[in-house]
This record gives C-alpha cells, structure tokens and sequence, in this order.
C-alpha cells in the first residue's frame, strides 16, 4: 500500500466524499493488506453510482476471499445484471467468467 497515494486520496475524498474514481482507488490501495476497508470503499461506491461496473469484480472477490461467499454470489449476480443493461459485453464476460470459477471453486 502506497501511504503517500492513501493520503492524497483521503484529501480528495474530504472534498468530495461521493468521487467514484478516488473511492475505487482507496478500494485498490486497501484490498491486499485492509480487504474490509476495500469492502467498505467498493460498497460505498455501490450507495453513490450503483452502475459503476468495475466495482462488482473485485468487491464480489474481496468477499469471497473473506469468507462471505453469500454476499460474493449476491455481487456477482448483480454486477451481471447491471453489465448486461449497461451492454457492457467486456465487463460482463469477465463478471460470469468470475462467477463460474466461483461456483466451481466453492
């Protein structure tokens, strides 16, 4: 985790605590040595821009990874359905290739 990127990211959000884009690089910073504060960062993006797509993959994985595999599922499915009206067809081959690993694997 680069702390000098955390903390500029953290004055940025003071400005605007709904920026999407530094939401989802705090998530980024967070998501290998804080995985819940990534969690709480990708969530927060889902209460401001629920169609931002990128959210769904990691925030579905930071979930599975920790043992929440209910609420992985429930990300997955939603981040397909918000990728197939948004006709993201890049994204949403990711998400149900993500998924199907997902169920395979648990």
């Amino acid at each position: 985790m680069n702390q000098d990127r955390v903390t500029q990211l953290l004055a940025w959000l003071e400005e605007d605590a709904q920026d999407t884009f530094n939401l989802y690089a705090l998530a980024m910073e967070y998501k290998e040595e804080m995985p819940e504060k990534a969690i709480d960062y990708l969530e927060k993006i889902r209460q401001v821009q629920v169609n931002y797509v990128a959210t769904y993959y990691h925030l579905a994985e930071l979930y599975r990874q920790t043992g929440n595999t209910s609420k992985a599922e429930e990300v997955y499915l939603a981040g397909i359905q918000i990728c197939k009206e948004q006709k993201a067809q890049h994204a949403l081959a990711e998400l149900q290739n993500a998924y199907q690993n997902f169920l395979y694997e648990d």
